[in-house]
């Protein structure tokens, strides 16, 4: 195994993308007619960090059948002016502008950004409803819920945000009174955490049964910082969490985002990127762990990209997520890659029931 020094990171301290690094390793699409539902990537255009339309669907084309995707907030766009409160507004009439061109058919079948998960500070409890108005009427169906920057770890070397948020959104009762308005709304709470964190999202769950929550990135494995080189400790710390986690049954898990630094593997250092078989039987713990305890109608696998794509490419990552779902029945593979998303962000429209038949049916828990 050799290692490369050419890796670096992002200002905001993602592994950068190499796009002549990640050319070395292509894959043909396992079972390409499989319908596909990508629940979680990002758009920017930042300093250092470009990713639009245009990128998402060249990574998109990559032979997988990708039916749409769902756009999760990351600071995007932002007013520049205005209230404070509002600014995040911008994020939203941008992608829905993306959506909407997309949803033309000019850019091809993929609708992207058919779902929309935006961001509205939940600590401000009660005052979170004309706001959240405000984007469902900028939006309209396509405005799914909400994310707010929740990942937080007192180890400086635990961070995979762009902003560092304080360590007690979750705590704080006024999120639990804005969690409420989402629940009221038929709007879901997207949640990133580390593992060190599942207590206080269960603790959510349990205050809102009514609301939907989904946990991103299965759950947050940590591989850095204090659990660097205590791969097996951590995975025991992080089983137990999830475990308990899935006996609440208003959550809902995204398998994915094994592929940023905080989960400790060293892909990107090595002179080659993974094959799909590689990421497979090193995520396999994580996976099957996770399938085994939410069920496939209440688990989807997700992109995550650009941030998963300075470890491996698009139709690799799809390919790996095909690998280890190899065992599940033709109902549970319907499920983890379109039925669940399609059912958990209301996209029916967007994917097209007709042909995804079976697959949103069998999703219902």
């Amino acid at each position: 195994m050799t290692f490369s020094t050419a890796s670096s990171f992002t200002p905001s301290r993602q592994i950068a993308v190499r796009q002549e690094w990640l050319a070395q390793v292509r894959e043909e699409p396992l079972d390409p007619t499989l319908p596909i539902v990508d629940p979680h990537h990002h758009l920017w255009d930042r300093a250092g960090e470009h990713y639009l339309l245009d990128d998402l669907l060249r990574d998109a084309g990559a032979g997988h059948d990708v039916r749409a995707t769902v756009f999760v907030q990351c600071g995007a766009m932002y007013r520049a002016t205005g209230p404070e409160e509002e600014r995040s507004l911008g994020e939203t009439e941008f992608v829905n502008g993306i959506a909407a061109a997309s949803a033309s058919g000019t850019y091809g079948p993929t609708r992207a950004c058919a779902g929309i998960i935006g961001f509205v500070d939940l600590t401000l409890g009660d005052r979170v409803a004309p706001l959240l108005e405000a984007h469902l009427a900028t939006a309209r169906a396509r405005f799914r819920g909400v994310r707010n920057r929740t990942a937080w770890h007192p180890s400086s070397q635990v961070r995979s945000n762009l902003l560092t948020p304080p360590p007690g959104p979750l705590e704080d009762p006024r999120f639990i009174e804005g969690a409420r308005h989402l629940a009221a709304r038929g709007l879901v709470l997207d949640v990133w955490a580390y593992q060190t964190q599942l207590p206080l999202v269960a603790a959510v769950a349990r205050a809102v049964p009514e609301l939907t929550l989904v946990v991103n990135h299965c759950g947050g494995p940590l591989g850095v910082g204090p659990y660097a080189g205590r791969r097996e400790e951590g995975f025991a710390e992080w089983r137990h969490e999830v475990l308990g986690l899935a006996t609440l049954p208003n959550t809902v898990m995204k398998l994915g985002g094994l592929a940023m630094e905080v989960g400790g593997y060293d892909f990107h250092l090595r002179d080659l990127p993974p094959s799909s078989a590689e990421l497979e039987r090193a995520w396999r713990p994580v996976i099957h762990t996770l399938i085994e305890a939410f069920g496939a109608a209440r688990c989807m696998f997700e992109s995550n990209f650009p941030v998963d794509k300075g470890m491996c490419g698009y139709g690799v990552l799809w390919n790996a997520f095909k690998r280890l779902a190899a065992g599940a029945g033709e109902d549970e593979r319907a499920a983890l890659f379109a039925g669940t998303a399609t059912r958990i962000y209301c996209l029916h429209e967007a994917v097209g029931c007709e042909a995804l038949g079976a697959q949103v049916a069998v999703s219902k828990p």
